[in-house]
């Protein structure tokens, strides 16, 4: 209950301002223009929304900083957060509520697609499968990605410092396999960077295949960051 409190407060914020509608407006319309201008899907002569879900992890590290940028960091500033934390609300509580907050304005977003393939469905031939996997897959990088920004906004002073963190935490994470690729690494680094990066284990959902390695990676990443962050409230409390 109180996590769902804190989630519906964090949730209003981003109404309250024009964060959330520029997100979304943002995010339709760039993916938009990428999908049928830029690529010339009519052009190609084939239904298939790989591109697309190929682009989304790359809009995610500007798009994601925006969404959390302002979560801890605007408390500190204002002076809410010292409010906030002498609320009878447990630490964990207060994170899972902000995360949740932030997961709702973007499931609200990934709502706000699915006219995407279904206007594009009488022209192909989709598997449904592979896109409810795309889904999940872009799902699963978002909510590390704000997991990792929730992270860092907590030890932000600002806003901008807390996007400019953000964003390039996101841009480590999502394209650090690629280093390989233009770099030669030892066999177990150049694993490494695959293994790290945001963008390999989303490849497999953007195929349309479901490994429980990939899984169990973003579920690490959002659980890892939410303790953390946790753990630095805590910290914080009692200085």
């Amino acid at each position: 209950m109180r996590i769902r409190a804190v989630a519906a407060k964090e949730l209003r914020s981003y109404f309250n301002s024009p964060i959330a509608y520029i997100v979304v407006i943002a995010f339709l319309v760039f993916t938009s223009i990428w999908f049928f201008y830029l690529n010339r899907f009519f052009a190609l002569n084939e239904a298939s929304l790989r591109v697309w879900f190929g682009v989304v992890p790359t809009v995610f590290i500007f798009l994601i900083p925006a969404i959390t940028m302002r979560s801890w960091a605007e408390e500190r500033k204002t002076g809410t957060l010292e409010v906030l934390m002498t609320l009878p609300f447990r630490e964990y509580e207060v994170v899972l509520g902000k995360f949740a907050g932030a997961l709702g304005l973007l499931l609200l977003l990934m709502a706000l697609t699915l006219p995407l393939p279904l206007s594009l469905a009488p022209l192909g031939r989709f598997d449904a499968g592979q896109i409810v996997g795309e889904y999940l897959g872009v799902l699963l990088i978002g909510a590390s990605g704000i997991a990792v920004g929730l992270l860092l906004s907590s030890i932000s002073t600002n806003q901008i410092t807390a996007f400019i963190l953000s964003g390039l935490a996101l841009l480590f994470l999502t394209l650090i396999h690629q280093v390989g690729a233009v770099a030669p690494l030892p066999r177990w680094l150049s694993s490494l960077t695959v293994w790290i990066s945001f963008a390999a284990h989303y490849d497999g959902f953007r195929k349309g295949l479901l490994d429980s390695r990939d899984l169990v990676y973003f579920l690490l990443v959002i659980t890892l960051s939410l303790a953390l962050n946790t753990w630095i409230l805590i910290q914080r409390k009692w200085k």
